[in-house]
């Protein structure tokens, strides 16, 4: 090809590349862009889970085993929450769309409350429930007694208090008589749940708490929260042991007592007779017949579990 020739045919393919790039420019011609809508995360079901946490006692955790918290300028009667913005990014409020998964906790104490941009928060006795963006790990308090106004919650709803510090009257325990069907007169806590003793704590008085650690989650010992009340009960078979972690737990007869962590409503007792060592109390102190068989109480947020026959935990 003559050099003349060659240089046209360059000099028309970059004519051609320059009308090709203007044309990709042109707003005219140009497609439109396409908006990307990111859907909504789903907010993912909480858990609600009576737990022992070191420090603060039993209190309440969510399905990751963070403790969860209840802050004092809220309100309970009505619920309503007053963190929001920079306060809800450190305490992020427990949301749901529907009816938490419960674990030792009475559903009646459990609801919610809408917050200012329409979302669901969880309440326990009216009082909407946080978690704390400084807990990085299960077992964890650290929001406990934060700028004053900041408290684990307990499964009840009250404050939590960290160990050795005075209780407050609304923490307080209390110990009632009732009926449960199939066992007849048991004791039960101050949520109407079933108590039990343990066999291994010992043949005879003086006895000790023995249940710590991952027998401790399953078997929560009922803690004494400032003055134990008492209804259906001699005052004089209640007394108090001082527990590992420098807890106090209460006593029946001299048996330290215990919840079970699978009952999940007021008038289960499922964990008669587990392991042949975990037996609901009565209110002489003595532990319930093992041939007595509690009645099937269902519960709204899941069915009761049979025992386990691994010695309790």
């Amino acid at each position: 090809m003559p050099r003349k020739s060659v240089a046209v045919t360059a000099l028309l393919a970059v004519s051609g590349l320059g009308a090709l790039s203007a044309c990709g420019t042109t707003a005219d011609d140009a497609p439109p862009a396409a908006v990307q809508i990111k859907p909504q995360a789903a907010i993912e079901q909480p858990k609600l889970v009576a737990t022992e946490v070191e420090g603060v006692g039993q209190v309440l955790t969510d399905q990751t085993g963070k403790t969860l918290y209840r802050f004092d300028k809220d309100t309970s009667k009505p619920p309503k929450s007053n963190c929001d913005n920079a306060c809800a990014t450190a305490w992020p409020p427990l949301l749901a769309d529907g009816a938490p998964q419960l674990t030792g906790v009475d559903e009646k104490m459990v609801g919610t409350v809408t917050r200012t941009d329409g979302t669901k928060q969880v309440t326990v006795n009216g009082w909407p429930i946080y978690r704390f963006s400084k807990d990085t790990a299960p077992g964890q308090a650290t929001g406990q007694g934060k700028d004053g106004v900041w408290s684990a919650v307990t499964p009840a709803g009250g404050k939590a208090v960290k160990s050795g510090e005075k209780k407050s009257e609304e923490a307080a325990t209390a110990l009632n008589a009732a009926e449960v069907a199939g066992l007849g007169q048991v004791m039960t806590d101050q949520n109407g749940m079933t108590l039990y003793l343990f066999t291994k704590d010992g043949a005879k008085p003086p006895r000790k708490a023995t249940c710590e650690d991952a027998c401790a989650k399953t078997w929560p010992p009922l803690l004494s929260q400032g003055e134990v009340k008492i209804n259906g009960v001699d005052p004089k078979l209640i007394g108090k042991v001082k527990r590992s972690d420098g807890t106090e737990q209460v006593m029946i007869g001299d048996w330290p007592v215990y919840r079970y962590s699978k009952d999940t409503a007021p008038g289960q007792a499922n964990g008669h007779t587990v392991g042949n060592t975990w037996y609901a109390i009565e209110p002489n102190g003595c532990k319930v017949a093992a041939d007595k068989k509690p009645a099937v109480v269902e519960s709204a947020t899941s069915a009761p579990a049979p025992p386990d026959g691994n010695g309790g935990y």
